[in-house]
Parts: structure tokens; sequence; C-alpha cells
């Protein structure tokens, strides 16, 4: 059962879901099923506490998904 992270289309809300199965995804902000799922990215350190070239965090407000504009 993965932990993705998604959006809401109504409210801009960025929230986690443990997602079982096909199971409906909604906002506990405001309660939306306009939910858009983000792209997450990885963290990783190095041996001398060097952070990779990926860095925690995720999200789209970039515009990618359409919240912000």
């Amino acid at each position: 059962m993965p932990i993705y992270e998604y959006v809401c289309m109504k409210c801009e809300e960025h929230f986690e879901e443990l997602v079982r199965g096909n199971q409906v995804v909604a906002c506990p902000e405001c309660g939306a099923s306009n939910v858009a799922r983000q792209l997450s990215t990885f963290s990783m350190v190095g041996t001398a506490g060097q952070t990779g070239a990926f860095s925690s965090g995720g999200g789209c407000c970039g515009g990618s998904c359409g919240c912000g504009n």
C-alpha cells in the first residue's frame, strides 16, 4: 500500500494519502474528490553528509497541475 502525494484542485491543499486498491481519494481539508497525484522525489545523503541531486518534497505549484493559477 503506497503513500502518494496529492494536491486538491479546489482548495490547493497538499497532502499525502495511503492508498488501498482503487480507493477514491478526497481532500482532508475541504472533502473534494478532484485531486491530482503529484510526482514525488526522494532524498539521499552521501557518506560525508552531502545531500544528493534529489531533495525531499514534490508538488506542482510551479504550474504543472494547474493549481496556483
